[in-house]
């Protein structure tokens, strides 16, 4: 007989099933919405029920018995200040059981959410980071155009600067006599002669 025994063991001692429930329920304060065991979330949805009135009475000597069983003391000023704060016009029925289609994987145990009533609405905004990149762009391109035209005669350049900058070169101011080869240029060089040539060479006729 179960005299005096409430709730479901879970297959585990005291300890075990103490640190079961604290963790399932800190996951459900912290995430608003975890997925467990049909068998779990019934026992978990009991300590989350009791931590929330614990922080709707906003009192030191329910903070410390929330630390207690909690152990965290970021998740303890969440509970007191942001979640029992949803749950202001409630009387009761805090957590809901959502069953899902499908089963755990191995012992076929049945799956279920556990989440709150009452969730905070987190709102994302589009990231405007493209449009910016285009309006910077756009922007750079006009002020460019803007100072080509305060300054159209920035490229043109002086044709004496050219001059100066780029001297003709000693052969074109020459006299066009000076730029004609000389004789001795057009004549072919002799060759030196090597020592055979030298033995064998013919003697001028006397």
């Amino acid at each position: 007989m179960r005299h005096q025994v409430s709730g479901n063991r879970l297959g585990r001692n005291s300890s075990l099933r103490k640190a079961t429930m604290r963790d399932l329920a800190r996951a459900t304060l912290s995430c608003q919405r975890i997925q467990t065991t049909k068998a779990k979330a019934k026992e978990a949805r009991k300590l989350v029920d009791r931590m929330i009135t614990l922080g709707k009475k906003n009192t030191l000597a329910a903070k410390r018995k929330a630390f207690a069983v909690l152990c965290d003391h970021n998740l303890v000023s969440d509970l007191f200040s942001k979640i029992a704060v949803r749950f202001k016009d409630r009387m009761g029925g805090y957590t809901r059981i959502i069953p899902l289609s499908t089963t755990r994987r191995g012992d076929r145990a049945e799956l279920v959410l556990l989440e709150l009533t009452e969730q905070e609405v987190v709102v994302v905004k589009k990231p405007v980071a493209e449009k910016t990149k285009t309006a910077d762009a756009t922007a750079v391109t006009k002020s460019s155009v803007k100072k080509e035209e305060a300054h159209p005669d920035a490229k043109k350049e002086d044709p004496e600067a050219k001059k100066e900058q780029h001297p003709k070169s000693e052969a074109a101011n020459l006299p066009p006599e000076r730029l004609k080869p000389s004789k001795d240029m057009t004549k072919p060089a002799k060759k030196p002669m090597g020592g055979f040539n030298k033995i064998f060479r013919k003697k001028p006729a006397e």
